[in-house]
Order: structure tokens, then sequence, then C-alpha cells
């Protein structure tokens, strides 16, 4: 507003005195401002007010696992009834495997029997399936146990069209884990994986209309800033279909159904002009980072990407959720790559992670994974040595790094890891979380 001074007495009488002046004294000292017509108003110097994340709500200010929930074996009575994940084809034996990371098997109710020799302590080779209520009831039980406040509920769409038995098989997973998180108060959300989903703009709001949604009237669906939260991983990584169009298309279709939306990206989204106008339009920004360091030191120079992205999505008023990973190895389902590709360095290496996000304010996190025995990077319960894996085959094991580690030691370091990135406790760059 364009402001015009009060004209003094003083100045009024040094120009005459006359009646004009005078009455143009009145007119004046009745007011301290006078507004110009709109015609005659200058553009108003103004900056647009910067645009504000979000509030602590069910995944901001918050540690998510990633659930994968994806285990089958022969005889579980589920849609396939037969090995998934745990292998390709076949039963589970000496060289034909598809996972690395040995799990600990102490308190499944019902495990199956696979073409292993025994465990190192003599008990029989046997693996749980996840389609097993007491399974999915086991995992969440650990999750609150140990302090992790929600969990991912991973949603491959590539066969969900493909195969009924992939349909049912999910979504009699998904009704499990429902259960499972009333039961024990850990929040859940679906996170949509569109890898080789080629279909997925127009497949994925048919599901979520269709089976999804329905699922958000539960007590513990999760909601950020009061709406339902979806993840829809895979936009802009390389191998993964869809463009800004698509992308653009699924993030708004997913607002207008009153959702908080979430995107999983590659590790260098900023970088990617092409896609990036779809991933502003994001609620919140997750990139994947599994695999893209593999030392302490390479935590350490990733920390200053993880400060670059928080800044881009601050300034555009998104929400960010780094990634956090214990370590990684495949060499059992890749031949030829090494065992204990990535070490977990019996924690300092997802320590750091951890504290690298609290150092740069971040108060937010998401672990891959926290069942994925596949690519070794479960946090849930596993072998700690060589008495818990069959002796006629190589497994990861927790003590793989010169120092025996508990079977929880994982969870115990994600629950301790997660009070620091929450504020609860303080910074501190060696972990306290004791190895047994």
């Amino acid at each position: 507003m364009k402001i015009i001074r009060k004209t003094t007495i003083w100045n009024t009488l040094c120009q005459g005195a006359i009646y004009a002046g005078l009455i143009l004294l009145l007119a004046c000292t009745k007011s301290e401002t006078k507004t110009l017509p709109a015609d005659e108003k200058p553009e108003e110097q103004s900056e647009d007010p910067m645009p504000e994340s979000s509030p602590e709500g069910d995944v901001v200010g918050k540690v998510i696992v990633g659930y994968q929930g994806w285990f089958g074996c022969s005889g579980d009575g589920s849609p396939f009834n037969g090995w998934r994940h745990w292998v390709a084809s076949g039963p589970p034996a000496p060289n034909n495997q598809s996972f690395e990371l040995w799990p600990d098997i102490r308190e499944y109710d019902h495990l199956y029997n696979t073409g292993y020799a025994h465990l190192g302590n003599g008990e029989p080779a046997k693996l749980f399936s996840s389609w097993d209520e007491q399974t999915v009831d086991v995992h969440f039980k650990w999750m609150k146990d140990y302090g992790i406040h929600g969990a991912a509920l991973q949603r491959f769409g590539n066969y969900l069209n493909k195969d009924p038995r992939d349909k049912n098989f999910k979504n009699g997973l998904l009704e499990k884990e429902r259960t499972a998180a009333e039961k024990y108060g850990v929040k859940f959300y679906v996170m949509y994986d569109i890898s080789g989903w080629d279909n997925f703009q127009t497949e994925i709001k048919e599901d979520w209309t269709n089976t999804v949604a329905t699922y958000t009237s539960s007590t513990m669906y999760a909601q950020q800033n009061d709406k339902p939260v979806v993840c829809i991983w895979g936009m802009g990584v390389s191998g993964r279909p869809g463009n800004v169009t698509s992308y653009t298309d699924v993030i708004h279709w997913f607002q207008e159904q009153g959702c908080y939306v979430i995107i999983g990206t590659a590790r260098g989204w900023r970088n990617d002009a092409a896609n990036l106008p779809a991933f502003d339009e994001a609620n919140m920004i997750t990139p994947w980072s599994v695999g893209s360091f593999t030392d302490l030191n390479g935590a350490d120079n990733y920390a200053t990407v993880l400060a670059a992205d928080e800044a881009y999505c601050t300034a555009h008023g998104q929400d960010f959720q780094p990634v956090v990973f214990p370590g990684f190895a495949w060499s059992n389902w890749k031949p030829g790559n090494p065992p204990n590709q990535i070490p977990r360095l019996h924690g300092d290496f997802m320590w750091r992670q951890f504290a690298n996000i609290r150092n740069n304010g971040i108060t937010q996190a998401y672990i891959a994974m926290f069942d994925e025995y596949d690519e070794g990077t479960a946090i849930a319960k596993a072998a700690e040595n060589s008495s818990m894996i069959p002796s006629d085959q190589y497994f990861l094991t927790l003590d793989a790094d010169g120092i025996v580690c508990s079977s929880d030691f994982y969870l115990r370091l994600t629950r301790d890891g997660a009070k620091m990135v929450q504020g609860e406790e303080p910074l501190v760059w060696d972990h306290p979380t004791t190895h047994q």
C-alpha cells in the first residue's frame, strides 16, 4: 500500500497560509494515510511464503520398515502351495537357493522341510512360509517388541492380473497383515512396486479401488496429515516402466482419492530432468540407496546427498524419507558375486547411516528391509553362526565380520537408531547397542 505522509502546519504556513492550503492541511491531518486509486498502485514487493513440510504423523518423524511377506513353501496351503522366493524352482537344497541370509527359525510354529543337511546344531533345516498366520504374527510382534512404528507392505503389481494365484496370495497376506497390525498396534500402509508392471497407470487405480482402499478404514492404517498413506516405488528407477506423464497422472489420482503419496525414486532423482516435474507433485520422496555405497566412507559421502535431497524437498514443501540398509549380499542367488558383498560391520555400517540422518536434522527413515533374506538386507532375526545354518551350504551369518551378534541384534540396533533419529536420544557416532 502506498503511504502519503501527513503535511505539517509549518510547511503549509510557509507556502503562504492561503485558503486552499488551509483546506489541504485540514484534509491531510484527519488521517495518517491515504490509499492511491487502484490504477495508481505500484506492484507490491512481497515474496511467496516458504512452503511447509508436514508435521509429525505416522511417517513423518517415524522409522518405517519395508515388509516383503513373499516366502512360500511346499505344503503351506497357500494359493501356490509351493516354494517361492527361497528358491527359483524345486525345493531349496545345496546349490539351489535364491536367498543369502538364513533366518532364525526358533520362534515359528509351522516350518517346512528342505533338501539341506541338518543345521550345525543337529536340528532339521526347515524354513517358514509367509502365508502362515503365525509367521506374520511373529513378525509384527517383533516390530512391536523392538519399537518399530510401522510397516510398508510390499505389493508388486506385475503379476496381479496375470496369475490369479499371485493376486490371491497378496490379498490373503494383506488380510493377515492387518490382523497382526491391529493386534500389536503397529501401523501399516501399502507400498506398490511397479517393477515390470507395464500397465501400472490403469491397473494400480483399479487395484486400489477394488481391494486396497478397504484397508484404509483400519485403525492401524497409517495416516499422515489426516490422509491415508500410499507409496509407489520405482518412479524413474532404471528398468522400470513409466514417464513423467504416467507418473504425474498416478500421483494426482491418488491425491484426488484423499491420499498422502510417497514415491520411491532412484538415488539421483534430483538430476532426472525428464521426470522431476512429476516428482515435485509427490508429498514425500524416498530415494533408493541400497547398494549405492559399500563402506563407512561411502556412507559419509552419501550424507552430502542426504543434505541436498532434504534441502530440495524442504524448498518444495515436500517431506523426505531416507533409506537405511544393514548390508547386502546375493551370492547364493547370483553366483559369481562375492559372499558378504557389502559387510554389515557388526552394526557399524547401519549405525553410521542413522547418525548421518540425525546429523542432518532428518527425523524419519525407511529401513530396507525387515524380512529380505534374499539379498541379505533383513533386520529380522537371523542365524548367529554356523550352528544355525545347514552344514552343507554357505549362508551369511551375523558373525561374518568377526564379532558374535545375537539373532535379534539388528532389531535392537533399529530400535536404538530410531530413537536417535526421532530425537528421543542424543546423536552418538558409535552405536550403544550391545552385540548380544
